[in-house]
């Protein structure tokens, strides 16, 4: 897997001068903890990082080269989960899934399938995500995130909605990715307690 690489980024909303000159690299094997106030730009870092937003200032970079020039290259190895689990009311979870993956490639129900059941929504897999609570579409979210087989993770507070159950399941899905040589970029409220050594990233107010 190529590293991902923000080189002094500089982010405006309207007058106010959102991210200041941020900079983080990012390797195969490395988890990266994004902590600070809320309104310090988390979101936007991590918008930024997978091209949703545009730097005003500085670069993005995805083994070495600008993610726009290997906009294909770059997206494909990514899986992006938002704050908020961004899932289509009236497809059931499984549909949901199966619609993600297979803008990149073909998977079977038997792999989504498993896929739900790892997060803890293994029941969930015919129901409509509109009818689930909070915490189980987060799962559903998570299960998509697992189902793109992506090497390069950006989650924006996945551990929001999630039970105890729920937040040791998280924590051991991203030691098994981390520790098998995937990349994770995490926004958190809180410490990472994954039981593996995680960088951290402190933006200020």
């Amino acid at each position: 897997m190529d590293g991902l690489s923000v080189d002094k980024i500089h982010v405006w909303r309207g007058e106010r001068h959102l991210l200041r000159g941020v900079s983080f690299a990012l390797a195969p094997g490395q988890l990266l903890e994004v902590r600070g106030p809320n309104g310090a730009g988390k979101s936007t870092l991590l918008r930024a990082a997978c091209g949703l937003t545009r730097p005003e200032q500085g670069e993005v970079r995805w083994g070495g080269k600008p993610i726009a020039a290997v906009r294909q290259e770059f997206l494909a190895q990514l899986a992006y989960a938002a704050h908020e689990p961004a899932l289509k009311g009236d497809m059931t979870a499984l549909e949901n899934l199966h619609f993600a993956v297979s803008l990149r490639r073909r998977a079977d129900a038997a792999e989504l399938e498993a896929c739900l059941e790892r997060t803890g929504v293994g029941s969930c897999a015919e129901l409509a995500t509109r009818l689930l609570s909070a915490g189980q579409r987060r799962r559903v979210a998570l299960a998509r995130v697992l189902a793109l087989r992506a090497p390069l993770w950006l989650l924006d507070e996945p551990f929001a909605n999630l039970d105890a159950v729920g937040s040791a399941m998280l924590a051991a899905i991203l030691r098994e990715h981390v520790t098998g040589g995937g990349a994770a970029l995490v926004v958190a409220h809180h410490d990472l307690a994954v039981g593996i050594e995680a960088g951290r990233l402190e933006l200020a107010p």
